[in-house]
């Protein structure tokens, strides 16, 4: 998502869980939504490992390096401090939308509909500007 052009919206319909979250809050800041009853939740990655005791070892290494990443997208896409997002995915953690919106996952919760009047006003501005051309 980063590395396309065009902004990216994201929605939030039912439910964001786990890497869901992680994709909601990559949205372009300002048109990352939530619909009003759907429910988001982050957590720290989790795993499972078998073999030898090295094998086990490689596996925990790597589980740990993708926490740290995955740790500063959030950061990065939430505005709040490493130790916040830290605390917060140490287990799994539900949110309303309107507390994802005060933690920096959306920016805004969908109540209704866009009415018909915006979208018919917006369709007659590209309409214009393809006309221009």
């Amino acid at each position: 998502m980063r590395y396309i052009r065009p902004d990216v919206s994201t929605v939030c319909i039912g439910q964001a869980a786990s890497m869901g979250s992680l994709l909601l809050c990559s949205g372009a800041k300002g048109k990352r939504y939530s619909l009003p009853h759907s429910r988001i939740m982050m957590h720290q990655p989790s795993g499972g490992a078998q073999g030898q005791a090295t094998d086990i070892e490689i596996q925990a290494k790597e589980i740990l390096l993708l926490r740290e990443r995955l740790n500063n997208i959030y950061v990065e896409n939430t505005g709040q401090k490493l130790s916040v997002i830290e605390d917060a995915v140490e287990r799994d953690n539900f949110m309303s939308p309107e507390e994802s919106v005060k933690f920096g996952i959306i920016d805004e919760v969908v109540t209704s509909r866009p009415s018909e009047d915006t979208d018919d006003d917006d369709n007659k501005d590209e309409a214009r500007e393809s006309d221009e051309d």
